[in-house]
This record gives structure tokens, sequence and C-alpha cells, in this order.
């Protein structure tokens, strides 16, 4: 079913019933004018009038693998004629436990015992609890604070809202939070030694009320895709060892080779005593997360039933699911998604590289499958900038959902040559007029 009046209808139920995530919707009733897709393969979303458009963003950085990839969809499908799902509260089944085990064998060293969720937000929540629960009941429990990044974003979730640094994000919620300091983090425009030194003398003075550092390792997302340097996450590594304060590494959007390796940790060579994976965990097929512990703490749960980590979710490590991060597993393998991801990654860089010198475009920059300029004028998420971009790239044949004034794109791993051609042609014809008329040279 297609065509103008299956549209309308679309976006009438839309408007009607539909709260839409991070839109003010008084605006998108009255002047938006939205996609409506109705399939999607490989780099490519079809709307319901038969329209391509080449998805600049990995469907919100989780389609690594492009959309439908073959095996993932024949993995959920036989998954669905065997067992749709089972609770995993005291009972076992195969993919959760192969899953699991394949995921140890990929992780950073020591991380040895998985706790499912079902996505980013609730992986790093359960991070949160355990650090805490640990603490509490392994003799620390004045241990309840928590140090992260500004501008950080870790997820939706009440408890994770403390952690986050979008003041927007933050602000409805401020009164209600955990207790956590955010110290400035090391990448432009703020001093890296500076950034050392909060973070040196936070730890000095906090460390024995603190239950754990929390970082986006290498790239903060939401924050406006911000690259710092590896070695600061050896830096940390370093000083949480020192005082004995657990490290977390939220790799929900930078694992699973977002960044270039398997994970952002794997830059700089650390292994945090915590990683939460989701988005590309399940290649945008289900909803699907995970949380990895070290051994250390998972036994500071035993012993007692009071010790037990009283925390789940209906569909944790569900079959569906479970199959499908599988089969992510084998592809990436199989398929050496990784290394032929390189290639792919210079062309983004010099991409963005060859935008630099654009008059109107203030920075940009590269790591792995990630590029991002800063648009010159108002920054920050509500900047409407970037949507300029957007809305000429949507007529180009490109999603592009910016963030405030930055323009990037995290398309799939595995994007073909000719489609990532094509989406930063496309990029950068529009970036060029959008920062040639803010500069006044239109």
């Amino acid at each position: 079913m297609g065509g103008a009046d299956h549209r309308e209808r679309v976006v009438g139920l839309d408007k009607r019933r539909v709260w839409h995530p991070y839109t003010e919707m008084s605006r998108y009733r009255e002047r938006v004018d939205p996609l409506v897709i109705a399939a999607a393969s490989g780099s490519r979303l079809r709307d319901a009038d038969g329209r391509e458009y080449l998805d600049g963003n990995a469907s919100w950085w989780t389609c690594t693998l492009g959309h439908g990839h073959p095996r993932l969809v024949a993995a959920l499908a036989h998954q669905a004629q065997i067992l749709g799902h089972t609770a995993l509260a005291g009972i076992a089944h195969e993919n959760a436990a192969e899953l699991a085990e394949a995921l140890c064998a990929v992780a950073p060293p020591g991380l040895e015992h998985v706790f499912f969720s079902d996505n980013g937000s609730t992986a790093v929540e359960v991070a949160m609890k355990l650090c805490l629960q640990y603490w509490s009941q392994n003799g620390r429990p004045e241990r309840r604070g928590f140090v992260a990044f500004e501008d950080a974003f870790h997820g939706e979730t009440l408890g994770v809202t403390a952690l986050g640094g979008v003041e927007v994000f933050r602000r409805p919620f401020r009164d209600v939070l955990l207790d956590c300091i955010h110290v400035p983090p090391p990448r432009h425009p703020h001093d890296p030694a500076r950034a050392r030194e909060a973070l040196e003398k936070t730890l000095r003075e906090n460390a024995e009320t603190l239950a754990a550092v929390v970082v986006e390792p290498a790239v903060q997302g939401a924050a406006g895709m911000q690259i710092y340097a590896p070695d600061y996450l050896q830096f940390v590594r370093e000083l949480c060892d020192r005082h004995d304060v657990f490290l977390v590494c939220d790799e929900v959007f930078t694992g699973y080779g977002r960044t270039g390796p398997m994970w952002a940790c794997d830059h700089a060579g650390i292994a945090p005593d915590v990683l939460c994976t989701a988005k590309g965990f399940s290649g945008g097929m289900l909803p699907m997360a995970a949380t990895l512990a070290t051994t250390r703490l998972f036994e500071g749960f035993l012993g007692d039933p009071e010790r037990a980590f009283y925390y789940g979710h209906t569909f944790c490590g569900n079959p569906l699911g479970a199959a499908v991060a599988r089969e992510v597993l084998r592809v990436f393998d199989d398929e050496a998604v990784l290394v032929h991801a390189r290639p792919k990654a210079a062309r983004i860089a010099a991409a963005f590289s060859a935008l630099e010198s654009v008059p109107g475009v203030a920075r940009t920059r590269s790591l792995g499958m990630i590029g991002a300029l800063d648009l010159e004028g108002d920054a920050g998420y509500l900047a409407d900038a970037g949507w300029r971009v957007f809305d000429l790239a949507r007529k180009r044949g490109a999603y592009l959902r910016p963030l405030g004034n930055v323009v990037y794109i995290t398309p799939s791993l595995n994007i073909p040559d000719e489609d990532l051609d094509r989406l930063l042609a496309i990029l950068s014809e529009c970036v060029c007029e959008v920062a040639s008329n803010r500069s006044g040279r239109g």
C-alpha cells in the first residue's frame, strides 16, 4: 500500500496520536512535513511515495550492518519458529548463553560476566546500580556519587539522567537526580591539561564517596561528535586504579567498530570495570543491550540472597534478540567488517577535511566511521543551522539528522562505496550552500 492517500492517512494519524522523541510537538504538528518511511534495505530508506534516501546516521547509530542484512533476517526468522520468548530468571537458553560467551571473547580483557537488558539507557542504568550496590554491601556504603563529563549523554532513564551533561535533557529533572560531579572533557575547545587537572582533583578530593567514573570513550556522541585523544582514557584508568573507583565505559554508540576497532577502549589499550553496549549490538534489528562486568564486581553479589542483584527486564536476554546479536558477531567475523570499513573511514576523513576550508564551517573532525563538522553561529543542541542542511539533503535523497549546528554522518560500516561517495557528495553540496549563506557569501 502506498501513494498520496496512504501517506496522508499515516501523517494524519501520526500527528494526532504519536508523541515523538526530542520533538516540540506543536511545531511538529503545524510545520513539519515528516518523512514516512515504508521500507529499508542496505544503506537506503524508502518512503511511502517510493523515494529513496541514503541513511546518513544508520537510523540513530544502530544499523551497523545496514538495513535487512540477509543473515540477520534469516537468524530472526529461524529463531521465531523455535522459541520467541522465555524469561531469563532461573531459566537458561542456548542463545543467551552462547551470546554471553561470544561477547566476553571479543570484549576487553577482564570482562567475564554479562547482564542483558533492552536498550542503551538501561545498559548504563544497570552499570550504575551494579556499582552502587557493590559498594553498599561490600563495606563502602558512602560511595554513592558519580563523575561524568560536561555535555555527556548516557541515556534517558531517571538514574542515567544524573550522568547527563546536556542541559536541555537534564534540566527538568535536576532536583531529583543522583549525585554526579561533571568535569570538563578533554576536547575542543577545552584545554586537555585543564581537563586532566580537574579530574585528578575531583578524584583526590572525593574518591571516598564515589561509586564510579562514567565516560563515553573517544567520542561524545550527542554532545556533537566531540572526539578526544585516547591517552586521556589511559589517564582515567590510572586514576581509577589509584583511588579504587570503578571505571564504566559507555560503548553504546562507540562500540562495534564505530570508531575503528571493535571498542573505542581499544584505542587506548585499556579495559574498564564495566562496559555497556547496545545499538550495533543487535544490528538495529531488535531492542537489545548488555552490561559486562569484571569478576570482582560479580563476586560482590554472591553469598546471600539479600546480596543478589534484584533487577531485570521482561525481555532481557530474549531468544530473538540474542539470536540476532549472535549472528551480528558472526557477520563481523565472516565478512571482515572492521577491515573493510577502514578505506571507507579514510573516505569520510578526506571528505570532512576538505570541508574545513569552506567559509561558514568552523571546524571538522573524523574518527573511524564518524565524520562531523560545526557550522559557524549559534551552537548547541537547539541551534537550527544543521536543520537547513537536513532540509536540503532530504531534497537530494539523503537523511542527515543534525545535532544542532553539528552536521555529521555515521553510516553503516558496510555501506557500499558508491553509496558512501554519493552521501558525502550530498553532504558537501548542502553544507557549502548553507555555510556560504551564513557567512554572507551566498
